[in-house]
């Protein structure tokens, strides 16, 4: 008589080789996570190309200070759909000009 129940396995998971990775859990396409920022248009005069003004608050490394501080960048706006104080979506995109790597992906609120 087996000491073993009947109804238990005794085989191993099956294991990944050594070298290899396991499927990807990404499903967005294998791009990878893109950066997602918020910010608003300061100059729409290029065509396809806005400005937006990005706000960050920071604190100080010394002075425990909140900081506030802007960055500004190249937004590229395939349907000329965002204007001067509108507040927009962009997403980081791949090298499109020598200064443009992000893309509009929605107006958030339109100026008043």
């Amino acid at each position: 008589m087996s000491t073993e129940p009947e109804n238990v396995t005794t085989e191993q998971p099956a294991t990944v080789a050594a070298g290899t990775s396991p499927a990807p859990t990404d499903t967005s396409g294998g791009r990878g996570r893109r950066k997602v920022r918020q910010g608003v248009v300061v100059s729409d005069k290029m065509d396809k190309t806005v400005i937006v003004r990005i706000g960050q608050t920071v604190k100080h490394r010394s002075y425990h200070k909140t900081i506030r501080r802007t960055r500004t960048l190249a937004v590229h706006d395939e349907k000329g759909e965002a204007h001067v104080g509108d507040t927009v979506r962009v997403m980081e995109t791949r090298p499109l000009s020598k200064t443009k790597r992000w893309r509009v992906i929605e107006v958030v609120e339109r100026a008043k």
